[in-house]
């Protein structure tokens, strides 16, 4: 089962950067999002394979039409917040309230109802019950928000097993569709999208492909986009940030066609959910 998915925000959207953090900051940059979506959605149509396609609220609510295209071509559009903020930064109620606005922005230009949710920088973590009781809330029915392991923006490092499962809180169960996790001499290590898969070598990324049951991909527009401006960030951050774009596009296409590709709406379909991992979440 690997899954196909794109987070659509913009290649100023980054994470923990005080000069990225807000709406305020966004202003200032140039959008480049247009032409970079375009891309993703050539190359996708191309290899035939169904993708679900994380969208910012923010960016659905100025590029009505990026998002329109997406639901007109047959791929599913999800959820990826509206404001781009880290659910462990956000009150419940700020979290709630950025959710709902996010779902009737996407909502209103689809006309079809959200069911999948994928949170900024992965931060859903083991004391985010409210967060799953937000979601469930919402009508939400699959999130994608887990990191199984350790990770910047918080992690999970003792999720349990990398693959389809539960989470359960007081208002009910959700879908969740982790992250995979793979094994390179006797290391577990992510390497299915963001810089991750820029910087590690085709041949070892197919191999991992190969082996494992479950993959889910994560990848951005500003992946693939080499002439992006670059940021003034800590070394080791703009190392993850550019390092390896100008590859990362014909590395996809390979990989787009050596694998199949199914979006998260046709992985449900897929599971067995009756037998799967269940999480209990905790609100601490």
């Amino acid at each position: 089962m690997n899954i196909l998915t794109y987070d659509i925000e913009d290649w100023f959207h980054l994470l923990d950067i005080d000069s990225t953090a807000t709406e305020v900051q966004w202003s200032n940059f140039k959008p480049r999002i247009h032409a970079n979506v375009e891309r993703l959605l050539e190359l996708t149509l191309r290899h035939q394979h169904p993708a679900t396609f994380f969208c910012l609220g923010w960016v659905a609510q100025r590029y009505p039409e990026i998002i329109r295209r997406i639901d007109e071509l047959g791929f599913e559009v999800a959820s990826h917040s509206h404001m781009h903020q880290l659910v462990y930064q956000q009150t419940p109620q700020q979290f709630l309230d950025d959710l709902k606005r996010s779902i009737y922005t996407l909502e209103d230009i689809t006309g079809k109802k959200i069911k999948t949710y994928r949170a900024p920088g992965f931060s859903l973590t083991r004391g985010n019950a409210w967060a799953v009781e937000a979601l469930l809330e919402c009508g939400i029915e699959r999130d994608s928000s887990i990191f199984p392991t350790e990770r910047g923006h918080g992690g999970y490092d003792d999720f349990g097993r990398a693959e389809p499962s539960l989470l359960n809180c007081s208002a009910g169960k959700i879908k969740e569709f982790p992250i995979n996790l793979g094994k390179f001499l006797g290391k577990s290590f992510v390497f299915s999208g963001g810089g991750y898969f820029r910087l590690m070598p085709y041949s070892v990324i197919q191999n991992l492909t190969e082996r494992a049951d479950y993959v889910m991909t994560y990848f951005h527009p500003r992946d693939f986009d080499s002439e992006q401006p670059v940021l003034d960030l800590p070394l080791s951050r703009k190392f993850k940030s550019y390092v390896g774009l100008k590859g990362a596009y014909k590395k996809l296409d390979q990989w787009l066609a050596q694998n199949k590709f199914i979006d998260i709406a046709t992985a449900d379909k897929l599971v067995n959910w009756d037998t799967a991992q269940c999480v209990e979440m905790s609100s601490y």
